[in-house]
Parts: structure tokens; C-alpha cells; sequence
């Protein structure tokens, strides 16, 4: 079995009387897509944002690379490896590529500039920062304001600047997104390539993609996991058609 990088032991978050999370475990395994599916309001967002250090859970860890972080913040949990892109866009639109991900290589490098130009001229920093725009191919558009890339190339920026703290897992949270039929097939692409780099826990409407990716899939309703297994083993789960997918699976 691979090792697990990233798990969930019995996390439950509860707003007022709604329970948004009710014990939920999960893992994501070196070298694999984990997807995590639902229907709207099923608690997907609560979920990732406890993973994500966003939220604190009532109850239950979260632990990454062997380590319980359930206490730590959203950047303590970033410096020890977990990569995130969001479902709205966290870019700054009127900076360059390139200076959006010089952000997230100076985030990792755990130092503080006064200046922006001694960023700028960082050699190690850019190094960094121009090896993440190469992998995920935009290092011809370095240069260009953000604002002006396609929604499918801002995608691919977001993951650029999670690379550049060498990350161990991904949490994506719905990367297709806003993408067209052309733009998520190129995205699906480029994800199936980038697990080899680091295992992504996939939060995704795009059922196309899904079943494309997935290693697993695990099923969440109403705060619950009622299912996980293999893409075939969830199109023919009868509680799963029910509550989700439907008899077109």
C-alpha cells in the first residue's frame, strides 16, 4: 500500500444545528488522484477549508506527512508541503506571472523583503519561480499581466505558485471550474501528469474529469462519507446513483 501523505481521522464541524462535517476520514496516497464528490451543499468547502487550515474542526485530526496539524494555520500548514488552489481565483490580476509566482516562492523561502525590486532581483528566488511557470508551460507569458491570461491558463498559474513550495499533497478545490470543453481536457492533462509530483485531493463537480483522474473517489452527502472506492466501484454504487449521480453514470 502507498504511504499516506494526507489524512482526516473523524473530523466533525458543526454550525448551530447544522452539522457540516460528521466524522469524516479520509487519505490521500503518494503518487494517486483522491476525488472527493457531492452534491451542493454537501459539505465539500467545509471540508477543504479544515484540511486547509481555514477552519478548525470540533472534533477529529488532520494530519500531514505523519504529523498532527489540526492547530496550525493555513501558512504553518503551506510551509510543511500542502499546495492549494481555489475555486475562485486567489491571483493578484494586475501583477505579471512571473511576479504572482515570485509571492509564492517568497512565501516558501520564509523570508521578508522590504523592497519589491530585491525580490526582483533574487537570483534563487526567481530560479524557483521560472522552474514552476516552466512545468506547468507558461514561462512564455512570465512577462504578461495576469488579468490578460485565459481562465485555463490562470488554472495553471495557481498551480505554479503551489510548486513553488515544492508542495507533498495538492488540495484543489473544483480546478475545472468556468473552463470550457477544450480548457478542462487540457487541464485533466495536465493533472494526470502532475500526481507523479505530488498525490491532489480533488474537489470536482466535473464528472468527465473525475472519473478520468480518479484513483479513488470518495462520496460526500450531508457531511458524510457513504462511499469510497474505485471509479467503477462508485458508478455502480446503488446509494451513490441515488444521492448523486444518477441512473446516466
Amino acid at each position: 500500500m502507498s504511504e499516506i501523505v494526507l489524512e482526516t481521522c473523524g473530523i466533525t464541524k458543526s454550525f448551530g444545528n447544522l452539522r457540516a462535517s460528521d466524522g469524516i476520514s479520509i487519505d490521500l496516497r503518494a503518487g494517486e488522484i483522491h476525488a472527493v464528490i457531492g452534491p451542493n451543499g454537501a459539505g465539500k468547502s467545509t471540508l477543504i477549508h479544515q484540511i486547509s487550515g481555514g477552519l478548525r474542526p470540533d472534533a477529529g485530526q488532520v494530519w500531514l506527512n505523519g504529523r498532527d496539524v489540526t492547530a496550525l494555520a493555513t501558512p504553518a500548514r503551506a510551509r510543511l508541503g500542502l499546495g492549494r488552489t481555489f475555486q475562485i481565483s486567489a491571483l493578484a490580476m494586475e501583477d505579471t506571472v512571473l511576479e504572482n509566482v515570485l509571492l509564492g516562492a517568497l512565501g516558501a523561502s520564509g523570508r521578508v523583503w522590504r523592497f519589491w525590486s530585491q525580490v526582483m532581483a533574487d537570483r534563487a528566488l526567481r530560479e524557483r519561480a521560472e522552474a514552476a511557470l516552466a512545468r506547468v508551460g507558461l514561462s512564455e507569458q512570465m512577462h504578461t499581466r495576469t488579468s490578460a491570461l485565459s481562465h485555463g491558463q490562470r488554472r495553471q498559474l495557481e498551480v505554479a505558485v503551489a510548486l513553488t513550495l515544492r508542495p507533498r499533497a495538492f488540495v484543489m478545490d473544483e480546478p475545472m471550474a468556468g473552463l470550457g470543453a477544450e480548457g478542462s481536457k487540457t487541464l485533466t492533462g495536465f493533472l494526470d501528469g502532475l500526481r507523479a509530483e505530488a498525490p491532489i485531493l480533488l474537489v470536482e463537480h466535473d464528472m468527465d474529469a473525475v472519473f478520468a483522474l480518479a484513483d479513488r473517489i470518495s462520496v460526500l452527502v450531508y457531511g458524510r462519507i457513504i462511499a469510497t472506492g474505485s471509479v467503477d466501484d462508485i458508478r455502480a454504487n446503488p446509494e451513490v446513483r441515488e444521492a448523486y449521480l444518477g441512473d446516466g453514470a
